[in-house]
């Protein structure tokens, strides 16, 4: 696995934006309902998916960025100290020199030299990549392409979804904090099966987020529009509000124009840090329906007082 920064293109300084940014466009070019017939597009596709589950995580971004994890997500092996008491406590230096003249030797009996290799290096060491007793292991299975539509409400409260897979597997999927439409999570263990020695596949799930009539999505953070009465826009008052998570009061100033934005803190989507974007509201005045003669009375002698 390649370092994630130069999957997605970015230095290692960029910003969640341009990190977010970087990952769509790689994802759109190289997803495989796009390239059907294009083995090497899938695997750029699933590389990228890869970088982001690291860098579009704050967290794990910190871990890799410190060394702790490697380009997979997996911890990094930090030395051999205290194995098995090797190095007699001075430092935990492992003398493989001795090891494998121990080994040639006979010094270790019963093969016992190789199968320390075997257990520090995994059971790949014995044959050059091969299982156990030398025989190749299997291929793991393909992947599978599924996608997930999804409502905004569904994305506001983390619902947990019933999936059916290509292979004809349902699962239960929840969905997670600061997706982001089009993202593409990675299911492991869910694709093709290996056969009776390999390992499955995994299932590469793309979200897409249904538009929504009231609210369009900026981030973690909403848009939306909502009317006021004229009499409120004059004298200032309380108005209803639309959320994901049901409508709000908001207060409003006296002579506020069409146009005028309001934020509502935390009425936004789901951030992976656990707290939630904001609601940002744009007033649109109304006017009554109808003939309103008060109303076009006060118009009129307005408008003779400005022409005065």
């Amino acid at each position: 696995m390649r370092n994630p920064y130069d999957v997605l293109g970015v230095a290692k300084g960029a910003s969640e934006a341009e990190i977010k940014k970087a990952y769509r466009k790689l994802a759109k070019d190289f997803h495989p309902d796009r390239n059907k017939n294009d083995v090497k597009a899938k695997d750029r596709f699933a590389e990228a998916n890869s970088a982001y589950e690291i860098l579009g995580d704050a967290e794990k971004r910190k871990q890799f960025d410190r060394g702790e994890i490697d380009a997979e997500g997996k911890p990094r092996a930090t030395g051999f100290e205290g194995f098995g008491g090797f190095g007699g406590g001075r430092g935990g230096n492992f003398d493989f020199e001795n090891m494998a003249r121990a080994q040639r030797g006979g010094g270790m009996g019963g093969g016992m030299g190789e199968d320390i290799f075997s257990h520090i290096f995994g059971e790949a060491f014995r044959a050059g990549g091969a299982g156990p007793g030398g025989q190749r292991q299997a291929a793991k299975g393909d992947d599978v392409a599924a996608e997930l539509a999804v409502t905004l409400e569904q994305v506001a409260s983390e619902e947990k979804l019933r999936l059916a897979l290509p292979t004809g597997r349902e699962v239960d999927v929840v969905i997670p904090r600061g997706v982001i439409d089009g993202q593409t999570i990675r299911l492991r263990g869910l694709g093709q099966s290996g056969g009776m020695r390999g390992e499955p596949g995994d299932a590469l799930l793309t979200i897409r987020i249904r538009p929504h009539p009231r609210f369009t999505i900026e981030g973690a953070d909403l848009r939306t529009t909502v009317d006021v009465p004229l009499e409120d826009a004059v004298l200032g008052g309380t108005i209803r509000v639309p959320t994901l998570t049901g409508a709000v009061e908001m207060k409003i100033p006296a002579m506020t124009s069409s146009g005028r934005t309001f934020r509502l803190r935390g009425k936004g989507l789901p951030k992976k840090d656990g707290t939630r974007g904001d609601l940002f509201a744009t007033t649109a005045i109304v006017l009554p329906e109808g003939e309103d003669a008060a109303l076009t009375d006060f118009a009129q002698g307005r408008r003779a007082t400005k022409a005065a």
